[in-house]
């Protein structure tokens, strides 16, 4: 094998890709599209002041942040968790009001609900259940404003399902205990809110 046909199947499989990249991209788009049609003004509404209460919180987050000293490229393991508790208490602090449902308001929470009810077939729903359920994580106290445990088990969602639900910010995260789904701020791990009994 000489290497210009290397070159070539190498070419050909990053066309292919490419291709694959760009026909998931095209469906997600039009399901994006096609869910955006079937809601309803009600729905739409709820997704849209659930999503501007996410922003808000990302903002508040990025301005504590920013008054926090600067990591260096060569900072060592123990003053990136230094870092991380700062960001975490200096964060704590500036949201020392914050309570259950102050994100996961109840029409945010029950189009959420409905729609989880809705993509869960039986196979996922099975599947699902037993992912949730026999994660290592039920006795996790939840408290708005304090953080998800790092010994614990982080249980996450199919990707396919993250597709139909509000779509977060990078800075933000769903996560399951139990039957309830948690917002975690991916950085710090801090419990941002939580809904309970968000699984059917």
């Amino acid at each position: 094998m000489t290497w210009k046909t290397v070159n070539i199947g190498m070419l050909v499989v990053c066309l292919f890709v490419a291709a694959w990249n760009s026909l998931g991209s095209v469906r997600t788009t039009q399901n994006a599209q096609k869910n955006d049609q079937e809601l309803s003004p009600a729905d739409k509404q709820a997704i849209s002041e659930f999503e501007t209460r996410v922003k808000d919180y990302v903002k508040l987050r990025t301005e504590v942040r920013d008054k926090l000293p600067k990591l260096s490229k060569d900072s060592t393991a123990e003053q990136i968790e230094t870092y991380r508790k700062s960001f975490e208490g200096a964060l704590r602090t500036a949201r020392a009001g914050a309570k259950r449902g102050d994100i996961f308001n109840t029409a945010g929470s029950n189009y959420i609900r409905r729609t989880l009810k809705t993509e869960l077939d039986r196979k996922d729903k099975a599947e699902l259940r037993k992912i949730v359920f026999e994660a290592e994580n039920k006795d996790i106290p939840l408290r708005v404003n304090f953080p998800y445990p790092e010994s614990k088990e982080l249980t996450e969602m199919p990707p396919t399902l993250l597709l139909t639900l509000p779509q977060l910010p990078k800075e933000v995260k769903y996560r399951f205990v139990g039957r309830n789904m948690l917002l975690v701020d991916r950085d710090n791990n801090l419990i941002i809110d939580y809904m309970t009994d968000a699984l059917p």
